[in-house]
């Protein structure tokens, strides 16, 4: 099965980082995925860039709103996200706790669905 992991950061306490700290994290970061696909079990992992960067869309009666940034009311923002292959939610609790960042961070772990529909879907 399949489970979608959004790391949630501290933008600015990830921003004030020192350099070698963040570069540690990176590289470990990096181990963790060579091994996680080694063994099958990574899909995709990326960081994500600063909130600053993002936009908002909404789509409403036919019309598009794009707005800067996501306007969370949290300092906490999705930094980086893990798509991961997992034999339930205990072994996806358990590779997401091996992350890096999890110290620091705070990990929403989603299985994901396939969507059911009537009828052919061409």
């Amino acid at each position: 099965m399949r489970y979608l992991c959004l790391i949630h950061l501290d933008e600015q306490a990830m921003a004030e980082l020192p350099h070698a700290e963040m570069n540690d994290l990176n590289v470990r970061h990096l181990a963790l995925n060579e091994a996680l696909r080694s063994s099958g079990r990574l899909i995709e992992a990326s960081a994500l860039e600063s909130s600053a960067k993002a936009v908002r869309l909404r789509v409403r009666d036919g019309r598009r709103s794009v707005v800067d940034g996501p306007f969370t009311e949290t300092k906490e923002l999705v930094a980086g996200f893990y798509l991961i292959e997992a034999a339930g939610l205990q072994e996806a609790i358990e590779i997401a706790s091996r992350f890096p960042s999890a110290p620091l961070a705070r990990i929403e772990v989603w299985p994901t669905r396939e969507l059911e529909v009537d009828g052919p879907t061409g």
